[in-house]
C-alpha cells in the first residue's frame, strides 16, 4: 500500500506578517498532483491542519477545496487534529465526511477504532491519535499519570488491543501528534511541555508497522518505522536550512517500510545574513539572497541610521532585523529574542528568578510551583479554545 504522509499545514499562518496563503494553496495543488501522479492509496495528515483553533475564512476555504479534490480522486484521507487545531471544530461532520473517504480522527475516545483500508495483500488498520493534552484526557484514556508518555501509552494500548482482534497479517499504521525523543525542534513549534517533560520515547509506538508523526517542522527519521514529515513550508527563520518534503511510504505485504521524500514547492527561499550594514550592502557573495526572505543580523558597534530601509534597497524581501553589536562589553551579545529562542516557558521563568535574585536559583519547590502554574494556564487555554 502506498501512503503519502504529510502534516503541520498550519493553514492561515503568516511569516513575519507576510501572508502565506498563496504558498499554502500551491502546496495543496502539489499534494493533489502527487497523489495523482504517484498513484497514492491513502493520504495521512498528522495534525496542525490549521494554525489556530479559530482559523481565518480563507484558510477554511483552502481546507474545504483540498478535501473535495482528494475525495474526487477516490483516495481516502486519514487526518488527526494537532495542538494548534480545535479538535471539536475540525471534527464537525466527521461521520458524513467519512462516507466520502475523508476520515477525521479528533476524539481521543476513538484512538482504538481504526480506519480500515485494503489492497491486494489484505487489510491495513489505520489508527488516528489526535493531539492528547495529558490533563484533559488522562481519565478518559485511564492513563496512570498526567504526562505525554502516559496518555500516549494508554492510547497505543488501545491500538494494540484492537489490532490483536484483527485477522493475522493485518498491517497497521498510527498517526500521532507529539514530540518524540530524538526529534530536532525549531522556533515555530508551540511548546507542549507538561510537568517539565514534553518528549515521549519512540518505543511507545511499538506494535504498528508505521507511525506517521506530526508536530516537529523538520522532516526526520526517528526509526525506520517512526518518522516526521515536517511542515510543507518554513514558518520561521530557524527553518531556513530545512528541505521541506512529504514521505511517500510503501508498505509491502509483510508490513516492511520503504519511504522516499517528495519535495514541496518553495515559494521563496529563506536566508540569514550577518555582519556590518555596509558589508551586507556590498558583499558580492550575498547577491544570491536578493530574491529571498531575509533575516539580517547587524553587528555594527553603533546602530546605523535607517537600517531596514537601506537593507530593503538591496534585499527587497527583508523581513527581520536583529542587532548584535561586536563590542558587547557594555551590551549583551544576543538580542532578547535570541536569548529566548529554543527555551521553554519554564526555563525562561527560572532564569527570571535567578536574574531578580542574584546568586539564588529557583529551589525545587519553586520550580514545582512554576511548572504547575504553566500547566494550569496551558490547560485553561486549551479548554477555552475548545469552547469558544
Amino acid at each position: 500500500m502506498r501512503l503519502l504522509h504529510t502534516s503541520d499545514w498550519h493553514l492561515g499562518r503568516s511569516l513575519h506578517r507576510v501572508s502565506l496563503l498563496e504558498a499554502q494553496a500551491a502546496f495543496l495543488d502539489h499534494l493533489v498532483e502527487t497523489v495523482r501522479a504517484e498513484r497514492v492509496d491513502a493520504v495521512l495528515v498528522a495534525g496542525d491542519v490549521y494554525d489556530r483553533a479559530v482559523p481565518p475564512l480563507p484558510a477554511v476555504a483552502l481546507f474545504d477545496d483540498v478535501l473535495h479534490r482528494l475525495a474526487a480522486l477516490g483516495v481516502p484521507v486519514v487526518m488527526i487534529s494537532g495542538n494548534h487545531d480545535s479538535g471539536r471544530r475540525l471534527g464537525v461532520g466527521s461521520g458524513l465526511l467519512s462516507r466520502a473517504g475523508v476520515h477525521l480522527r479528533t476524539d481521543p475516545a476513538h484512538c482504538g477504532t481504526p480506519v480500515l483500508l485494503a489492497d491486494a495483500h489484505g487489510p491495513v488498520a489505520c489508527y488516528g491519535l489526535p493531539y492528547l493534552e495529558p490533563t484533559l484526557v488522562r481519565e478518559q484514556l485511564e492513563a496512570e499519570r498526567s504526562s505525554h508518555t502516559a496518555v500516549l501509552g494508554a492510547a497505543m494500548a488501545r491500538v494494540r488491543a484492537d489490532l490483536a482482534t484483527r485477522p493475522p497479517g493485518t498491517r497497521s499504521v498510527a498517526l500521532a501528534h507529539a514530540f518524540v525523543t530524538g526529534g530536532q525542534v525549531c522556533d515555530s513549534e508551540r511548546d507542549i511541555t507538561v510537568g517539565g517533560v514534553a518528549a515521549v520515547p519512540a518505543v511507545v509506538f511499538d506494535g504498528v508497522d508505521y507511525a506517521a508523526l506530526g508536530h516537529l517542522h523538520g522532516c526526520q527519521r526517528i526509526t525506520e518505522r517512526v518518522r516526521y514529515c515536517g511542515s510543507p513550508l518554513a514558518y520561521s527563520f530557524s527553518e531556513a536550512d530545512h528541505r521541506k518534503s512529504m514521505w511517500l511510504v510503501d508498505l509491502d505485504a509483510a508490513g516492511a517500510v520503504h519511504a522516499e521524500r517528495v519535495d514541496c514547492p518553495v515559494p521563496r527561499p529563506l536566508a540569514r545574513i550577518r555582519g556590518r550594514l555596509d558589508a551586507l550592502l556590498s558583499a558580492p557573495e550575498l547577491e544570491r539572497h536578493t530574491t529571498a526572505w531575509v533575516e539580517a543580523t547587524l553587528t555594527d558597534p553603533a546602530r546605523p541610521p535607517e537600517p531596514m530601509a537601506r537593507l530593503a534597497g538591496r534585499f527587497p524581501h527583508v523581513l527581520s532585523l536583529v542587532f548584535d553589536p561586536e563590542d558587547s562589553e557594555q551590551r549583551p551579545r544576543r538580542s532578547y529574542a535570541q536569548r529566548l529562542r529554543g527555551r521553554t516557558d519554564q526555563e525562561i521563568a527560572e532564569d527570571f528568578v535567578t536574574h531578580v535574585r542574584p546568586g539564588r536559583t529557583a529551589s525545587p519547590g519553586e520550580r514545582t510551583v512554576l511548572r504547575e502554574a504553566f500547566d494550569t494556564v496551558r490547560i485553561s487555554t486549551a479548554r477555552t479554545e475548545e469552547t469558544r
